[in-house]
């Protein structure tokens, strides 16, 4: 069947991968301008409009380079700030620009130092909190920081927390940090007087931390698991730490928390099993949540609130169509259409997205997502009329999900005529501290387990061809790539890893310097690289031990600036494959880090994998035709194998 589609039904990947014509869209705090971003001469920049004049809007940034995806309002309203690294890096620097004259400046200008924006107040516009890893590459101090004056002021010096929780007036309130036996231990923080707050238990703390004070700074909000699976929003009384349940889901856990504007009260709960659902807290919100669900079919969420909480800026995303963008005046209980992300894609033919409970081998429920081209399933039974050549994207993290809703990798693989299957494996968040924990040091065992497991339903139902099955995946999903390379060559018959570890051990090793308060999780959950015992678990999980057993195609995607997968990873397991005379296609980008972020460059990758995947899995193709040009794509080896000149 993926033959059979007509070059002309093919939807280029320049709709798929390129820029958004306008995405991320934000209300200013006064309600007065709304904000987005959209490209400029092909690169994102941040653009405002007069929030009843989307189309008045004008750029007030003028990146040339990476594109700006991280912003936000001042609350001066008269700024935005907005982050930007080097290539990739992650070192971000925390960048101020003048709505009215355009004026940018970079006010956090240190080589090799990583800035976090770690709160902004309506109490003090002018001023925001950011923390720094200027005086230790592991630790961020904080700092209050001027946006008029640039002027940066040393708050609080880390005593070696992980994080910090500070109420609306920038005080810090508790800090977190790990403790030998895995446990996180949640410090009060009194001025220069320090008291143990409370103790996170070692299998709850990815499922257990704070959310945030209420104006008062009385109360502290927390999703939090303790003695129980899914972690549940609750409010500390914080002089006593006396709790109360506000909202609970026995399948997944809160997801998203939405908060008062300004009295920062908790107001609704999300929790997403397979769908998203919300919870709401405070009655006040239930009129406008119902008429939310009129306004258009999807899931929605609010992304911005202005601070008389009168207009707000709501999202609707669906599985086959464009993210929809409304404008909702609570007052009135009226909306106006804004814009979609992607126009072009309205006119395209897309698919639906369905979401089978698959079922592992030791009983666990798999939350998956399937995609299946149009025609193959003219039903929408999520069954093909005949088994289809299969390609199994595996998500990053590992301590990350998939989510419903539109996928582009899963609407271009569906489009060129394959079933797509992505499987919240074990170790997945959302459902609960057991699925979480029942992965601990189970990388390249159960949590592989289940992956296969995904590709036997596939192949039971019928939708997927045995002998036609890729896996795809970037970061833990690039890894999965690699271990299922090495040993489920059975299985897979191409691969494609994107910033995927090869060595454990090497991958702990190199680990960014600011992660080494997090060290105990990776210990604990993936390998501990201190010990004899530990270090012989991570290279037994190492795909680079199995290198000679790969049988199959596989292609390599790396960013040479990645902080989290260093280069060297994709190096040494190519370079073993050269040795062995093991064919392989190794594409790198100088200019990238953890994935890909120049338009020109995603682009020019999902071409050489679309050329990839046609050749070894049967598929259609648009041609690469420009779509290398303006990238930085290297091919290092393997290049006749993707059809492009070495």
């Amino acid at each position: 069947m993926a033959a059979d589609a007509k070059a002309a039904d093919l939807i280029p990947r320049q709709t798929l991968f390129g820029n958004p014509e306008r995405e991320s869209p934000q209300l200013s705090p006064d309600g007065k301008r709304l904000a987005f971003l959209a490209p400029q001469e092909g690169v994102l920049n941040v653009w405002v409009a007069p929030v009843d004049a989307p189309d008045k809007a004008v750029a007030v940034t003028s990146d040339r380079e990476r594109g700006i995806r991280q912003y936000r309002w001042a609350y001066t309203n008269d700024h935005i700030i907005y982050l930007q690294d080097q290539k990739g890096d992650e070192n971000w620097r925390i960048h101020v620009v003048d709505v009215a004259t355009k004026a940018s400046r970079d006010l956090t200008p240190f080589d090799g130092v990583q800035a976090r924006i770690e709160k902004t107040s309506s109490k003090t516009p002018n001023d925001i909190l950011v923390a720094l890893n200027r005086r230790s590459p592991e630790l961020h101090d904080l700092y209050t920081l001027n946006l008029l004056s640039g002027e940066l002021k040393l708050t609080h010096e880390n005593e070696g927390f992980l994080g910090f929780e500070c109420d609306e007036q920038y005080r810090p309130r508790i800090g977190m940090r790990y403790r030998p036996d895995g446990s996180v231990e949640m410090i009060r923080i009194d001025g220069k007087t320090q008291s143990e707050f409370t103790v996170i238990p070692a299998g709850d703390d990815l499922t257990t931390t704070t959310v945030g004070f209420d104006e008062s700074g009385e109360t502290l909000y927390m999703v939090d698991s303790r003695g129980e699976n899914t972690s549940r929003c609750v409010a500390v009384e914080f002089k006593t730490g006396k709790q109360t349940p506000i909202a609970a889901d026995t399948k997944a856990d809160s997801s998203d928390v939405l908060t008062h504007p300004t009295k920062k009260t908790v107001q609704a709960v999300a929790f997403e099993y397979d769908r998203t659902r919300w919870e709401i807290v405070d009655p006040a919100l239930k009129p406008d949540f119902e008429y939310l669900k009129t306004i258009c079919d999807g899931d929605f969420s609010v992304l911005s609130r202005t601070l008389d909480d009168q207009r707000w800026l709501v999202e609707y995303t669906v599985d086959n169509g464009p993210t929809r963008f409304y404008l909702y005046d609570r007052g009135a209980k009226s909306n106006k259409f804004l814009f979609t992300n992607r126009p072009a894609l309205e006119k395209a033919s897309l698919a639906r997205m369905h979401a089978p409970l698959i079922p592992a081998r030791d009983g666990l429920e798999l939350v998956s997502y399937l995609t299946l081209p149009p025609a193959s399933d003219p039903d929408n039974d999520a069954r093909p009329t005949q088994p289809l050549p299969l390609v199994l994207v595996v998500h990053g993290g590992p301590w990350a999900r998939d989510e419903w809703g539109y996928d582009a990798l899963h609407q271009w693989l569906a489009n060129r005529g394959y079933a797509v299957l992505s499987v919240n494996f074990r170790g997945s968040t959302g459902f609960g501290k057991k699925f979480i924990n029942a992965a601990n040091l189970q990388w390249g065992r159960t949590m592989h387990d289940d992956l296969l497991d995904g590709v036997a339903w596939a192949v039971k139902n019928r939708i997927a061809d045995p002998k036609r099955v890729a896996i795809l995946g970037g970061s833990y999903g690039g890894y999965a790539t690699l271990w299922g390379m090495t040993n489920s060559a059975d299985v897979f018959c191409c691969g494609v890893d994107i910033v995927g570890p090869s060595n454990l051990k090497t991958l702990l090793d190199s680990i960014p310097p600011y992660w080494a308060p997090m060290l105990e999780v990776f210990a604990r959950r993936v390998g501990d690289p201190r010990t004899e015992e530990g270090k012989k678990l991570l290279i037994e999980r190492s795909p680079l031990t199995y290198v000679d057993q790969i049988r199959k195609p596989l292609l390599i995607g790396q960013g040479a600036n990645d902080p989290r997968v260093k280069q060297a990873e994709s190096d040494q397991i190519v370079r073993a494959m050269q040795e062995k005379k093991i064919p392989v296609t190794y594409v790198l980008y100088p200019d990238e880090g953890h994935g890909f972020a120049r338009p020109e460059n995603s682009i020019s990758f999902w071409a050489v994998t679309e050329a990839f995947l046609a050749k070894h899995l049967g598929g259609n193709a648009e041609p690469i035709g420009d779509d290398l040009k303006g990238s930085s794509l290297q091919i290092k080896t393997g290049a006749a194998d993707v059809g492009v000149a070495g």
